[in-house]
C-alpha cells in the first residue's frame, strides 16, 4: 500500500534522483569497454561502434540523456535546498526539474539524437 508520505513530490523527486543515479551507474562499465576498445586502435573501436547502430542503442541513449538531465535538475535542486533554504514550493520546483528534463529529452530527439 502507498502511504501519502510517498505521494509528496520531495519524495518522488528524491526517488527519481536515485533511480537516474542507477542509471548512469549502469552506464559506466559500458563507457569504459567503449574507452578501452579504443585504446586498441581503430579498428578495434570501428567494430565496436558498428554495435551502436541498432535501434536498441539508439534508445539506451536517448533514455541515457534523460537520465543526465533528471540527476542534473534533481541535483541542483538539491542544492539549492541546502545552500539557499529553499523549501517552499516544492511541487513547483520538482516540476520544473522534470519538465526541463524532458525538454532536453526532447531536444536530444529533435536533433537527431535516435
Amino acid at each position: 500500500m502507498i502511504r501519502d508520505s510517498h505521494l509528496k513530490p520531495g519524495f518522488i523527486a528524491a526517488m527519481l534522483h536515485r533511480l537516474s543515479g542507477v542509471a548512469l551507474a549502469i552506464f559506466l562499465p559500458m563507457h569504459f569497454i567503449a574507452l578501452g576498445t579504443a585504446l586498441g586502435g581503430a579498428d578495434a573501436l570501428q567494430g565496436f561502434l558498428v554495435l551502436t547502430h541498432s535501434s536498441f542503442v539508439k534508445f539506451a541513449e536517448w533514455g541515457l540523456v534523460m537520465a543526465l538531465a533528471v540527476h542534473m535538475a534533481l541535483g541542483l535542486r538539491v542544492l539549492a535546498i541546502e545552500w539557499l533554504a529553499m523549501r517552499d514550493r516544492g511541487a513547483v520546483v520538482v516540476s520544473s526539474c522534470v519538465a526541463a528534463s524532458a525538454a532536453v529529452g526532447l531536444l536530444f530527439l529533435l536533433s537527431g539524437g535516435i
